[in-house]
């Protein structure tokens, strides 16, 4: 009788715990490992009182003031793997993670296609944890590629196909480690590639430029105060080259909160340096719509697997 009230009780315990801190599984019902994402110290950090908050909001979880950045991983089958591995990145504005929304749901249907996909957990701007914001999500996009890339043998990856996925703030950061590979962040880079395969962006923040930017996101990142050229910088689409990865846009017409103009410019700068770049904008959708834009029939993660497909990320 003990042990059955016991079991019970841990049960209950269990299921109120945050989204984000039970035991995630795979599309493949396999759990999902946590790993922390430095071994040791963790860069660009001092002592502070900040902890980490989740809350549950209808749209799903919310994570912010994030100190421990981690990968949580999603393997697909064996008998679907085919090598390819996904980094990806929820939004939130630089303030918060929509973890399972932008995340965990994903990671999942990207399983389906028998692709890796590694949930980051990054940290968010904070000048009362960080010695320097600005850099402390690249930090840990450009260490989570380093990572994946350490982790491939492991998990039979292949190295060279690694791909990052970013919504929202989280494209933001996403195009911001297709864009800033050349001289990678921090005092003690290492020799490891930080250039992701290629990138997969979902309504993201692109410019830091005042007729198109999210003020919030640029606000959280660089501060009200930044320079022109700390502007210029973040602004992503002026960073593009001939060596930034090919990449998969989708975005809505109707976006007010993220203005469409943030893919068109980004995929204007591709297609003048010749990177292959497939653009997808939905004439409704808004802002935030995960994985499902109620307004269409029409699914992107269809189209994204025929991309994948199309380049050959999805062959054994």
């Amino acid at each position: 009788m003990k042990k059955t009230t016991l079991l019970l009780a841990l049960g209950i315990f269990s299921f109120a715990l945050p989204a984000h801190l039970r035991a995630q599984t795979t599309a493949a019902g396999t759990p999902a490992p946590v790993l922390p994402l430095y071994s040791g110290a963790i860069p660009d950090s001092k002592p502070s009182q900040v902890q980490e908050s989740s809350v549950t909001e209808t749209a799903g979880v919310r994570i912010s003031n994030v100190i421990q950045p981690t990968l949580t991983v999603f393997m697909p089958d064996r008998a679907k793997a085919n090598g390819t591995s996904v980094i990806i990145c929820p939004g939130g504005g630089y303030a918060r993670l929509a973890i399972d929304h932008e995340g965990y749901d994903v990671a999942k249907r990207l399983n389906e296609m028998g692709v890796a996909a590694f949930v980051l957990k990054y940290r968010l701007p904070n000048d009362r944890s960080q010695t320097d914001k600005s850099i402390a999500p690249l930090l840990d996009a450009q260490q989570a590629l380093r990572l994946v890339r350490q982790l491939a043998p492991k998990y039979s990856l292949n190295p060279e196909r690694i791909g990052m996925m970013g919504f929202s703030a989280g494209g933001h950061l996403a195009s911001s480690a297709g864009t800033h590979f050349a001289q990678p962040v921090g005092d003690n880079p290492g020799p490891a590639s930080v250039r992701p395969a290629f990138l997969v962006l979902l309504y993201p923040v692109i410019s830091f430029s005042d007729s198109i930017m999210h003020k919030g996101s640029r606000d959280n990142l660089i501060g009200t105060s930044a320079s022109a050229e700390q502007t210029r910088l973040y602004s992503n689409e002026l960073q593009v080259s001939a060596q930034t990865p090919p990449t998969f846009l989708v975005h809505a017409e109707d976006d007010k909160t993220v203005p469409v103009q943030n893919s068109l410019v980004f995929y204007q700068a591709l297609h003048r340096h010749h990177v292959p770049a497939e653009m997808h904008i939905f004439p409704q959708g808004g802002h935030g719509f995960g994985l499902n834009n109620k307004t269409t029939k029409d699914q992107w993660m269809d189209r994204l697997q025929n991309w994948l497909d199309a380049n050959g990320w999805l062959t054994k």
